[in-house]
């Protein structure tokens, strides 16, 4: 079955940039660039002209920059999401651009597979939020949960020596889709490793808070932690 093709527009004023954002997502599968912006007053026009589902925009710009751009987005009620793709790195354009509902930010310079693993996530979630017409608190903590692990890993998180993103990923999938708390044992014969290198990962996934654990008391010897994500 075919994708649902996700519309981009890019607001970024650098040609250069521009050529390699446009070929960075549209290497990603279902992504296609429907227009080039080269400040933010003539991105919001096009914006409006082109009903984009996504827009890539740079901060610091010409005639309008991202930041005044993004404002009169949500001033005006435009239904149109954002990835902010920028070098500023200043606390207070950070909190200003996610307060006003960027999906992501992804600081210059970045790799392909920081855009890669950003659209991926994107179109999970879209797909999650338009697959039903309500969601529980368990549908949108499974979505929160799971923007929140696509962090684990990447280039700005730096991981403990030893520790690989991949391996994340995969216990944090499988946590994901148990309703029940699992101990490492469980976790390391299901996810495909040894005992000691999943006691690793979970101990730390517990205590950068991604999981919770559950201390389970027997009636015989040591109490047994049993691992789970948060609201389940």
């Amino acid at each position: 079955m075919a994708l649902q093709t996700i519309k981009v527009l890019l607001v970024e004023d650098d040609p250069m940039v521009q050529e390699v954002n446009r070929q960075f997502i549209e290497r990603v599968e279902g992504y296609k660039i429907i227009g080039i912006a080269g400040n933010g007053y003539e991105g919001f026009r096009m914006i409006k002209k082109l009903k984009p589902d996504l827009i890539f925009i740079d901060i610091f710009m010409p005639t309008q920059d991202g930041l005044e751009t993004i404002h009169q987005i949500r001033k005006e009620g435009v239904m149109v999401d954002i990835i902010a793709i920028t070098a500023a790195a200043d606390m207070e354009t950070i909190r200003s651009v996610l307060q006003h509902g960027a999906f992501d930010y992804i600081m210059k310079p970045f790799k392909f597979e920081r855009i890669k693993k950003s659209l991926e996530n994107y179109r999970s979630f879209r797909t999650q939020l338009q697959s039903k017409a309500t969601l529980t608190q368990k549908d949108l903590d499974q979505i929160r949960f799971e923007k929140e692990d696509f962090d684990i890993g990447s280039e700005s998180t730096e991981l403990p020596k030893g520790l690989n993103a991949v391996t994340f990923k995969k216990i944090m999938k499988y946590l994901n889709e148990q309703k029940e708390a699992h101990s490492a044992e469980e976790v390391a014969e299901k996810v495909g490793l040894a005992r000691v290198t999943a006691r690793r990962y979970l101990d730390y996934l517990a205590k950068s808070g991604h999981i919770l654990i559950d201390i389970q008391y027997g009636g015989v010897g040591r109490p047994i932690n049993r691992y789970i994500t948060k609201g389940k």
